[in-house]
């Protein structure tokens, strides 16, 4: 097998066998080269058009190269693929938010500091990734520049905000993609996707740079292959060290939190849920389902309405009013409902924040995580979606439900993909810990992953 070959064979790979670890380990022994991946890639791309023109706003082979003669392959990332979210400053680029509005804006001056950071660790910036409309959205539908498909089942949508990213590495068209998630939007697409999503503590990865949707909750992470993925690429985005990861078996202890996240479940998620936890069990995990106050009181208040969509609805107040014709109607009908919402209801969602941050805190002690299924139902198909307000709403609701209520209370949360015996599509399973506890919650998930692959 030639060079070119090995790498066209490591990009059509399932994702659990092309994790950052197997394409280094490829590079350093010889089986093909970071340019002669690349070639692979390009030629992966133009063979799948309705995929790699759904996944990305920008996807330029002639850049691609040029851009692989800067990259040291000395650094740790060494040349490996990483796709960026339209949202992220790219120097030169213009940052468009998958949206028409913002085409005409002046290319970025500089990297966003999540971009510049993966830059100076060797990552080759494969392109500029779909999402839905400003990030606010967990469907990942775009009627401006295309749905991606859903890799199990291409009427299916992938989930979004981080719809493209999510694609472009189920697809082999990147090694990893950096996203954001102010609800959701890392995770979503990750469970839908079968891949890693992880959702760090909003404070550990700067988000300069992002467009933001609603700045009390956004944050920036990964969705990857695996946890070790998801962990080198955090210690890189967070200038932190990479946590010592030990997949070894141990009697985790894990809180499935009872009430309003375990209802409206899919069948096929609610078994799959059950057989994971039954899986979890087997291997000495001990599981306690118990009622968790900060979890019902975050639930509460983003049932309420939450945070994102008055923040949101401030930010694009005056956009909106100029060029409301170029939003996506779904997207501006969500942006008008928040203009009307006073002070005195966006503050009383608001203040609470802090104490049910640290009521979390306190009702984890002694639990290494909570345990919940990442969203309720299977990913819908899109031509539910596209012409259906009430079906779009109803879906983006259940898709946010359960991954929001930690955007809230600013944990640390991590999607794992799970794969139910039969069953055709994939769920993901949450695991959260309180705010800070990103390394801590990193272990834990190289735990789980390896007593539920095993």
């Amino acid at each position: 097998m030639s060079q070119l070959d090995a790498a066209s064979a490591f990009w059509a790979r399932p994702p659990h066998q092309r994790r950052l670890n197997d394409w280094q380990a490829a590079v350093d022994t010889g089986d093909f080269t970071p340019a002669q991946a690349l070639e692979a890639l390009i030629e992966r791309a133009q063979s799948q058009t309705d995929v790699t023109t759904s996944a990305f706003i920008e996807f330029d082979a002639n850049k691609l190269r040029d851009r692989l003669t800067r990259v040291d392959p000395s650094e740790s990332l060494g040349g490996a693929p990483i796709s960026i979210k339209d949202l992220f400053d790219v120097r030169g680029e213009v940052t468009m938010a998958a949206s028409r509005v913002l085409g005409d804006s002046a290319p970025a001056e500089r990297d966003a500091p999540s971009v510049a950071r993966l830059r100076r660790a060797g990552a080759l910036l494969t392109g500029r990734t779909n999402m839905s409309e400003f990030a606010f959205s967990g469907l990942g539908l775009n009627r401006h520049y295309g749905t991606p498909p859903n890799p199990f089942d291409a009427e299916r949508i992938t989930g979004g905000s981080t719809s493209g990213g999510a694609a472009s590495v189920a697809f082999g068209l990147a090694a990893a993609t950096l996203g954001s998630d102010t609800g959701g939007s890392l995770r979503i697409p990750a469970a839908f996707c079968g891949l890693t999503g992880f959702k760090p503590s909003q404070e550990s990865i700067p988000g300069e740079g992002a467009y933001p949707l609603a700045p009390s909750l956004d944050c920036v992470g990964p969705i990857a292959p695996s946890v070790d993925c998801c962990a080198r690429l955090w210690s890189i985005l967070a200038d932190r060290p990479m946590p010592p990861l030990d997949a070894s078996p141990r009697p985790l202890r894990l809180a499935i939190a009872e009430g309003g996240l375990l209802s409206e479940l899919d069948d096929a998620v609610r078994d799959g849920f059950e057989a994971a936890v039954a899986a979890l069990e087997a291997k000495g995990c001990h599981v306690e389902r118990l009622p968790l106050a900060a979890v019902d009181g975050a639930l509460a208040i983003n049932q309420q309405g939450g945070l994102v969509v008055p923040e949101a609805a401030a930010l694009h107040r005056e956009q909106l009013a100029r060029a409301e014709a170029d939003y996506d109607p779904l997207i501006a009908e969500r942006l008008n409902g928040g203009r009307d919402i006073s002070a005195a209801d966006y503050l009383q969602r608001l203040w609470p924040r802090a104490g049910w941050q640290r009521r979390f805190e306190v009702e984890m002690a002694g639990f290494d995580a909570v345990l919940l299924p990442t969203v309720a139902t299977l990913p819908p198909k899109r031509a539910d979606l596209e012409n259906d307000a009430a079906a779009f709403q109803r879906a983006n609701r259940l898709a946010l439900r359960n991954t929001s209520v930690f955007n809230y209370l600013d944990a640390a949360s991590i999607s794992l993909p799970y794969f139910p015996s039969g069953a055709e599509l994939p769920i993901g399973l949450m695991l959260s810990r309180p705010q800070g506890g990103d390394a801590a919650l990193l272990q834990h998930a190289c735990v789980v992953e390896a007593m539920l692959r095993n």
